[in-house]
């Protein structure tokens, strides 16, 4: 547990770990140089229970915070878990029994639910559909499929693909692609068993490593060393503004858009950066080059992997879904 100037919520964070009802589990709090009271009040429970272990470090960052954590754990299995979050008091019995090889999450309640926007609402019902391997890969360059407060992995596991880094995106969506690239297995129990809190200091929320673009160059890294390794060119699903955006991206790293499919008719027959905007029915010479899906309309994705499963085209191996 990762903690900066956290004094408001880490009372209450502390309170749900305490109260879990596996008992076997050893905190490892990172105080990372706060300046309010927060490394008072991690002493004063390490001080009243000696499964709390405190690190202070000057402030360096999220990052290495994680890493100066992960680097004196213990335990064979490391549940991640946030200063301003609550955990349901089953969270490590359940992950625990679970005993899974790979990334389990859980199903998040975000609060305070006054304070929830539309798009973190949405965000929500997203993350809580993806339960198994298979739905959770599927939509994986979307968006973060896991919230990482709600993660329990082996500690071997982490450590084996080198822990957090600090590469100019989101460390914890970095992290899920490289533990996919190595072959990890993830999935979910769907039990709410993580209080998620939103609020405006959160750092997904800022800038700097957690920006759109921030984001979208991760997703474009981990393509180009996978479904697009070697590939000079696609066709782009898309013609609207995550389309375009797409082929900017893709053309900054040299792949080229060879055509961009759409739907909309004041849009076929135009074109988008050079390339021609075509109707799916375009796609029956094969298309052979890889696919991607660049559609955020909600159930578009769904109408268009059916339409690609039509053609014989496979998810994850033909084309792929981004935002």
């Amino acid at each position: 547990m990762p903690v900066y100037n956290a004094a408001p919520t880490l009372p209450e964070a502390l309170d749900s770990v305490a109260r879990q009802h596996h008992a076997d589990w050893e905190l490892v709090a990172v105080d990372d140089g706060s300046t309010d009271d927060s490394a008072g009040i991690l002493a004063a429970a390490a001080a009243r229970d000696e499964r709390v272990r405190m690190l202070r470090r000057p402030h360096e960052g999220l990052v290495a915070a994680l890493s100066a954590g992960l680097a004196v754990c213990r335990g064979e299995r490391l549940a991640r878990f946030d200063a301003d979050d609550r955990m349901h008091p089953e969270r490590l019995a359940r992950q625990a029994a679970a005993a899974f090889d790979g990334v389990l999450g859980c199903g998040v309640h975000c609060f305070p639910e006054e304070s929830i926007r539309e798009g973190f609402a949405r965000y929500e019902a997203w993350l809580n559909s993806l339960l198994t391997h298979e739905q959770i890969v599927a939509d994986l360059f979307v968006e973060s499929p896991l919230a990482h407060p709600s993660v329990m992995l082996p500690t071997t596991l982490l450590r084996a693909v080198g822990g957090y880094r600090d590469a100019g995106w989101p460390e914890d969506y970095d992290l899920w692609l490289r533990l996919w690239r190595h072959g990890a297995r993830f999935a979910k129990l769907p039990e709410v068993l993580l209080e998620w809190r939103d609020h405006p200091g959160r750092l997904s929320r800022g800038g700097g490593a957690y920006t759109i673009r921030a984001f979208r160059d991760c997703k474009l890294h981990h393509l180009q060393a996978t479904f697009l390794h070697g590939v000079p060119a696609v066709t782009l699903w898309g013609a609207g503004e995550g389309g375009k955006v797409w082929s900017r991206a893709l053309g900054e790293v040299g792949i080229r858009v060879v055509r961009h499919v759409d739907i909309d008719p004041r849009k076929i027959g135009g074109r988008v950066r050079g390339a021609p905007v075509v109707p799916p029915e375009a796609l029956t010479d094969g298309c052979p080059e890889p696919i991607l899906v660049a559609v955020g309309v909600k159930g578009a994705r769904g109408l268009i992997r059916a339409h690609l499963s039509g053609l014989g085209k496979v998810d994850g191996q033909d084309y792929v879904c981004v935002a």
